[in-house]
């Protein structure tokens, strides 16, 4: 076997470094939008719908949390700091959580809501003798699935800002 530079020699290093991350690298994590496209079919679909699809993310955002979890091995700086492998589980389980909760569930959920709320307000006015309810209600959907792409970057980088400050400082040993 020919060694690259920069590539993994060992299995240990082979295994760690192509570990796949099932909730964020495959399909799975598709899951964490179904409230996303719940919301944007609000006005075509049963409110039973709507809120499953709530179910669906963040049962995907409990188990990508527990996945992140289980995987977490204490750092050095943690270990210096007297953490034990069970306290830097829980302090795992709840930074993905949280990041989870709000860039998966709660602030796309919110956001996507709102545009199709807005987007039906500015149908109803603009096209309302022009074009059927019914259609608008088709447009308004259209609307909301189509903002999911552009919201999720702007929404990801504040979710990171947020739990960098809110829950990444609260974990760090301090410094004095």
């Amino acid at each position: 076997m020919i060694e690259e530079e920069g590539q993994p020699t060992t299995p240990k290093e082979i295994t760690q470094e192509n570990k796949i991350d099932y909730f964020r690298d495959t399909p799975i994590r598709l899951l964490g939008y179904a409230n996303e496209v719940g919301e944007a079919f609000r006005q075509l679909i049963p409110v039973k719908l709507v809120r499953l699809s709530y179910v669906v993310a963040s049962t995907y955002c409990f188990c990508d949390a527990a996945s992140k979890s289980i995987g977490s091995k204490p750092t050095k700086d943690q270990i210096e700091s007297g953490k034990s492998d069970n306290q830097v589980a829980l302090e795992t389980f709840v930074e993905a959580a949280v990041w989870q909760g709000l860039a998966s569930v709660i602030i796309p959920g919110f956001t996507i809501n709102r545009i199709c709320w807005l987007s039906s307000i500015a149908l109803r006015r603009g096209l309302g003798r022009l074009v059927a309810a019914e259609k608008q209600r088709y447009l308004v959907t259209g609307i909301g699935l189509s903002s999911i792409p552009f919201i999720i970057h702007p929404i990801d980088t504040l979710v990171d800002h947020v739990v960098d400050k809110a829950v990444r400082d609260y974990n760090r040993p301090n410094e004095d």
